[in-house]
């Protein structure tokens, strides 16, 4: 099987939608979220999705083949929450290592089903490293601006646990995400070196920051631009935007990110705003028209949705890139 280096010098890879959105499709009770193996776990656990990796593999699986089958040459791990620091809102620190091993194992298995039908499109599994629900550029206490929720050291070693347990699993490469915080993702790209000094072996990286607002920048302040140069001397697969913006918002972001840079480009972007009830309305036609302004301009190389896309937008988007080149780096 070639490798996801070789296959997105050849077309536009398609990366795969919402997990969450799906999720939500299940309508999981307590019960469901607990399953046998966490009946008498002493709190409450609905809403912790990346547990339902152990409790409700075959649903992860099934989301998984869903956007497979809709042409995701990518899936995520549903792992964005998959740290220590992320499950300590749910006490479950002692999962990380088996929720991120079995999301990974799950995602492979799905991964090469489709590749063994199709060795013509060889489907990659991208291991999910979200952003965690600390900052540690920032206060989270307007009266004490010297504060740290987290340090960078703690980060580092949260990241390094769920990345070796991702790897261990079968993720292809790795993708840290929704990057609001520059500071966290670096502490995730050291950690992700470290592996790679220790295990040598070379390891696919996707960074993906957020732009928060119309301000055009991320949550610790930085432009796209900036965002950019600080992760810049990492070896990287991709470097992109992802969630909190609709396609169209995005578009001025990724044109920095082209101009600017001999990296790939990559962008998940959401399902349009939010609505007044936190719903996306934007239906996949709307959404690939968006995406086609990208595909003109030759902006990405690697395309996919966030928030509230499905696999019907993501066939959208993979039914449209089909016609298009991927941007060009370095002469190919």
């Amino acid at each position: 099987m070639s490798t996801i280096e070789e296959e997105i010098k050849k077309r536009i890879l398609v990366l795969d939608g919402a997990m969450g959105t799906m999720i939500q499709q299940y309508n999981f009770s307590e019960e469901d979220y607990r399953g046998e193996q966490f009946k008498d776990f002493h709190l409450s656990v609905k809403g912790n999705n990346d547990m339902l990796s152990l409790t409700q593999p075959e649903a992860i699986k099934e989301i998984h083949r869903k956007y497979l089958e809709a042409g995701a040459d990518i899936i995520e791990t549903n792992t964005f929450s998959g740290t220590t620091i992320a499950m300590a809102d749910y006490e479950m620190e002692d999962f990380v290592y088996e929720i991120n091993y079995q999301s990974a194992k799950i995602a492979k298995e799905a991964a090469q089903e489709f590749t063994a039908k199709n060795p013509n499109k060889p489907r990659f599994v991208a291991g999910s490293i979200g952003p965690t629900n600390r900052t540690a550029s920032m206060s989270p206490d307007v009266n004490d601006p010297g504060y740290r929720a987290v340090t960078f050291n703690d980060l580092r070693v949260a990241y390094k646990q769920q990345a070796e347990a991702l790897l261990d699993g079968g993720a292809d490469l790795l993708l840290v995400e929704t990057v609001f915080d520059t500071l966290n993702a670096k502490a995730a790209l050291f950690a992700i070196e470290e592996i790679k000094e220790e295990r040598n072996i070379d390891i696919p990286i996707m960074v993906s920051g957020t732009i928060t607002d119309a301000s055009g920048r991320t949550l610790s302040g930085q432009t796209a631009e900036a965002f950019l140069i600080s992760v810049s001397h990492i070896p990287m697969l991709s470097v992109g935007f992802n969630c909190a913006l609709g396609a169209n918002q995005l578009t001025p972001h990724l044109e920095v990110l082209a101009q600017k840079s001999k990296i790939r480009i990559s962008a998940h972007p959401n399902a349009g705003l939010p609505n007044a009830f936190g719903e996306y309305d934007e239906t996949p036609d709307q959404m690939a028209s968006q995406i086609k302004t990208y595909l003109d301009k030759r902006l990405v190389n690697i395309i996919g949705g966030c928030c509230g896309t499905t696999p019907a937008h993501i066939k959208a988007i993979a039914d449209l890139v089909k016609d298009y080149k991927p941007r060009l780096v370095d002469g190919c």
